[in-house]
């Protein structure tokens, strides 16, 4: 599998999405974790999104 470079608009895109998609359990406080879904499912959510370069399938999300 070929190994390719993310842009900086893809990964700051994909990471608010994420931050959406998984809200903080305390605001401004992302060591306080998510108030749903854990750590590798946010990673995946992450790495799906980084893959479609920056599009997420919005039917799921909510």
């Amino acid at each position: 599998m070929p190994a390719f470079a993310v842009t900086a608009e893809v990964a700051r895109k994909c990471s608010a999405l994420m931050a959406k998609q998984f809200p903080p359990r305390e605001s401004g406080n992302p060591a306080a974790g998510s108030t749903k879904g854990s750590g590798r499912d946010q990673q995946a959510f992450f790495n799906k999104c980084v893959a479609n370069g920056g599009k997420i399938d919005d039917s799921n999300a909510k």
